[in-house]
């Protein structure tokens, strides 16, 4: 059973920085792909950005050039570095885990990410 604990959302003006991070309680984290969905009020959870096992990387075209995905094996954590939020940013943020065969297969609980205009 992998728990997912996701932490660093918060309130933040149009134009700033946030970093979420994911801490990941499982044996085989350096095995796994990882990745980040979002989902606003009133629309469908959208992939983020992921990263693989061995350090691949794509992104939502929406994202690209602003956030940088990023993993610490020796943590068990994934990041996400999202700069030059805009309020189109804003949604809850959750952290995501592949199984062994690259499908994501357990979620963390989210967290909320606000961008004023």
């Amino acid at each position: 059973q992998v728990q997912l604990v996701e932490s660093g959302g918060g309130l933040v003006q149009a134009g700033g920085s946030l970093r979420l991070s994911c801490e990941a309680s499982v044996s085989t984290f350096s095995r796994i792909g990882m990745g980040w969905f979002r989902q606003a009020p009133g629309k469908e959870r959208e992939f983020v950005a992921g990263i693989t096992w061995s350090g691949g990387r794509n992104y939502a075209d929406s994202v690209k050039g602003r956030f940088t995905i990023s993993r610490d094996n020796a943590k068990n954590t994934v990041y996400l570095q999202m700069n030059s939020l805009k309020p189109d940013d804003t949604a809850v943020y959750y952290c995501a885990a592949t199984s062994l065969y690259g499908d994501y297969r357990a979620w963390g609980q989210g967290t909320q990410v606000t961008v004023s205009s």
